[in-house]
């Protein structure tokens, strides 16, 4: 084991609940005031409760964010739409775990430059300059958009995630958030029963629908209400963004102060 992997010092296990969640419209979500309440309400019962961050954003962005900004700093990382593991360092560095990125740097393998030749010149998708390790992720241009891109992509082995239907991810065969996510928490010896997990678009689908304690934001892209809706462990919140989430942590009995 990479011996940066025992970071961070406490286990998690000792928590009343892990909150895994979305960032972009779930955690950054809400007005001012609701996330300066949440933050710091978070801030406060850190004991008691554990962080993750399960995003699309990718490492760098997050370090900088938790380091200039009021947002809490992460325990751990599933960054890059699921293609990062990471622990997060008292100091804000993020380094992968080597143990549970193995299999995902295998799928991956030598894709950036065939997916390149695939989607070179593709209507509709403006390639994101962010160098990604495990993915490649493109703006999607929904009025000038062919779906023949997706057969390209799923024909050299790979998987598609649009979301928000401005979003176009290249991602490893069978890997996204709540794989990632699962992966992650049986390393840490976590109980999924205690764990909640937050979004608010179709490329959260895969862990909001994992089976744990879930919500579903206010505001939320209405593709992913349609397939969450009636599934009990998944509640439907009306508040947007952390107040979303603090309604869940209510609903699902989560925190006891």
């Amino acid at each position: 084991m990479n011996s940066r992997e025992h970071f961070p010092s406490r286990p998690l296990t000792d928590c009343q609940f892990v909150l895994a969640t979305d960032l972009d419209g779930t955690f950054l979500g809400g007005d001012d005031t609701e996330r300066d309440v949440f933050y710091k309400w978070i801030t406060t019962h850190r004991d008691k409760i554990g962080l993750i961050f399960v995003t699309g954003r990718d490492p760098e962005f997050i370090t900088d964010m938790t380091r200039t900004t009021a947002v809490p700093r992460p325990d751990y990382v599933v960054g890059d739409v699921g293609t990062t593991i990471a622990a997060v360092s008292d100091d804000h560095s993020i380094e992968p775990i080597e143990s549970l990125e193995g299999e995902i740097a295998q799928l991956w393998g030598d894709a950036h430059a065939r997916v390149k030749a695939v989607l070179t010149d593709a209507p509709g998708l403006t390639l994101q300059q962010t160098p990604f390790r495990y993915r490649m992720s493109f703006d999607l241009d929904p009025a000038t958009f062919d779906a023949g891109a997706i057969d390209r992509v799923q024909d050299l082995g790979l998987d598609v995630l649009i979301s928000d239907n401005r979003f176009f991810d290249v991602l490893p065969r069978g890997i996204s958030k709540g794989p990632s996510l699962k992966r992650l928490l049986a390393h840490l010896g976590l109980r999924e029963d205690r764990t909640l997990v937050a979004g608010d678009t179709l490329n959260d689908l895969s862990m909001l629908a994992l089976g744990l304690p879930a919500v579903a934001v206010g505001g939320s892209e209405p593709a992913l209400i349609e397939k969450l809706r009636g599934r009990p462990h998944v509640h439907l919140a009306d508040g947007i963004g952390v107040s979303g989430i603090a309604e869940a942590i209510d609903h699902h009995r989560l925190f006891t102060a």
